[in-house]
């Protein structure tokens, strides 16, 4: 436990000192994780904080703000609320996100009963509030940051904003590969046109995609003040895409069953040209 919580988290929460406190909880990677108790107003308020280091911290805190939020927008209960993210008070150069707290181990009864395959099928037909393709805020993909800057195609983005840009970022970290290079470009300069072109690939318009939707990043749990034991996701890296974009991540790492698939696929059909589907799942595997 902690003699206190940094008074930028009380202050974007409304807490005081007094009646707040923080335990460590959980663990990641990326950034340290805590269980966050306050009282307000005689009611017990229940928080999950991380805090990192660094620009890349700020830049990952800001893009999962977003991301949770807009998958919370479209479909309420799906993954926890965040509340703020901003820079730490009493540490320089540190940074904060605050969200709801998710209860994993939680079997408490009055959740909506919808299964997985019904919410994520709700979130890929819930049409974005935009008509591009993108994302307000870039967003990282384990540590790799992710250019979301918005394009009319979503060709275009898949070509630019994900293969060369990534391609780019692997040259700056490691060095040239010409063997690489040249299979990158042909794959965003023929592949992509290709199978995803405006005018072949039907009926594309964006919506909200986890991003990052593997097994480690789905569970069933209570998120705090919001009812009983539901189907939850957690650690998104959105952007408004198209909804099987979502499938190559998925499909790749697996833990997602038959009866799972069989469901989401009467919700959501696939794509026209449908014949295409497997070339383009495994497009986005890439």
């Amino acid at each position: 436990m902690f003699p206190y919580v940094d008074s930028a988290i009380l202050e974007a929460l409304g807490l005081e000192a007094t009646s707040s406190k923080l335990v460590s909880h959980g663990g990641s990677g990326f950034s340290s994780t805590y269980k966050l108790v306050a009282s307000k107003d005689g009611a017990e308020l229940i928080y999950f904080v991380k805090t990192g280091t660094g620009a890349e911290a700020d830049v990952m805190f800001r893009g999962e703000h977003a991301s949770l939020n807009a998958i919370h927008d479209a479909v309420p209960n799906f993954c926890p609320r965040s509340h703020a993210h901003g820079a730490l008070q009493s540490s320089a150069g540190k940074f904060f996100l605050v969200t709801d707290f998710l209860d994993l181990g939680s079997s408490a009864p009055g959740g909506s009963g919808l299964s997985l395959a019904a919410k994520l099928a709700k979130l890929h037909t819930t049409p974005a509030p935009t008509s591009k393709f993108g994302f307000p805020v870039p967003t990282c993909c384990g540590a790799t940051e992710q250019n979301n800057s918005w394009k009319d195609s979503w060709a275009e983005f898949y070509a630019n904003n994900r293969l060369r840009t990534i391609l780019r970022e692997g040259v700056k970290q490691h060095g040239a590969d010409k063997e690489l290079a040249d299979a990158v470009e042909k794959v965003a300069g023929s592949v992509v046109p290709r199978l995803l072109g405006d005018g072949h690939l039907k009926d594309v318009v964006p919506v909200v995609v986890h991003g990052d939707l593997w097994s480690g990043n789905h569970g069933r749990g209570k998120i705090a003040g919001q009812g009983g034991a539901e189907e939850v996701v957690f650690d998104p890296s959105c952007v408004y895409g198209h909804s099987e974009y979502e499938l190559g991540i998925m499909r790749m790492f697996g833990g997602f069953g038959s009866a799972f698939w069989r469901e989401y696929e009467e919700l959501v059909p696939k794509a026209e040209p449908k014949e295409e589907w497997g070339d383009r799942v495994m497009l986005y595997e890439l």
